[in-house]
């Protein structure tokens, strides 16, 4: 004869076994999203990034005029979209209005030397993936910092703030392959392309800068990526 549990107990039993379920689904999911970023083969344009040399236009940035103060650049970047990321400011270093990628491309970089792109398969995971090439406006990711402030604004005028937590520094092992294994120049560390995405696109919500290191002629020798979580 086979034991009944209390009614109390199958109902925390049951709650357990669905939460575990969904996050089961969730987890798959995110997986499946992974395999599919792989397979496409978009990881050779969004982590390795084989850059062309465009000519270059003048980008709001540290090194060139006084970047304009913040309320002014959030009013030439509104569009009155609501769900719409329009801008990204970090004070004395860059104020760079955002793009967006062609939805039947996800390995969409702007050649504007002035705009930053917003990475759509990052958005699958709750997260913001800024891109640029580092010989265009990336070149002012290399001088964002631990602490620095970050505001991302909105169609709509919404401002959403963020800070620096982290910055990320790796050697491609093969610059041009779209499966290469990545090595963290800051300690003994190799991850594949696959760890890579899911180490810096997915988790908790957050901003991820990305731009290419150029080392011993190769644009492509390594990747940037910059962190921000959300101010408290």
């Amino acid at each position: 004869m086979t034991a009944r549990l209390p009614k109390a107990d199958q109902e925390v039993r049951s709650v357990s076994l669905s939460a575990f379920i969904e996050e089961e689904k969730s987890m798959a999911l995110i997986n499946r999203t992974l395999r599919i970023v792989l397979n496409a083969s978009l990881l050779l344009v969004i982590l390795v990034s084989v850059l062309i040399n465009p000519l270059v236009a003048g980008a709001l940035g540290n090194g060139n005029s006084l970047l304009p103060k913040f309320a002014d650049f959030s009013k030439t970047v509104q569009n009155g979209e609501a769900g719409a990321l329009r801008g990204v400011y970090v004070a004395d270093v860059l104020a760079l209005p955002i793009v967006q990628q062609p939805a039947s491309n996800a390995g969409y970089v702007s050649l504007d030397d002035g705009k930053a792109t917003q990475f759509s398969l990052a958005s699958k995971f709750g997260n913001i993936g800024l891109l640029a090439h580092n010989h265009l406006a990336g070149r002012f990711f290399s001088q964002l910092a631990v602490g620095n402030e970050v505001r991302l604004v909105y169609g709509n005028g919404k401002v959403e703030y963020f800070v620096i937590k982290e910055v990320l520094q790796f050697q491609a092992l093969q610059p041009t392959s779209p499966y290469s294994s990545f090595h963290n120049l800051n300690k003994d560390e190799t991850l594949t392309a696959e760890q890579m995405f899911k180490r810096v696109y997915v988790g908790n919500r957050h901003i991820t800068f990305q731009t290419c290191i150029a080392k011993d002629g190769v644009s492509s020798w390594g990747r940037l990526f910059v962190i921000a979580v959300p101010k408290p």
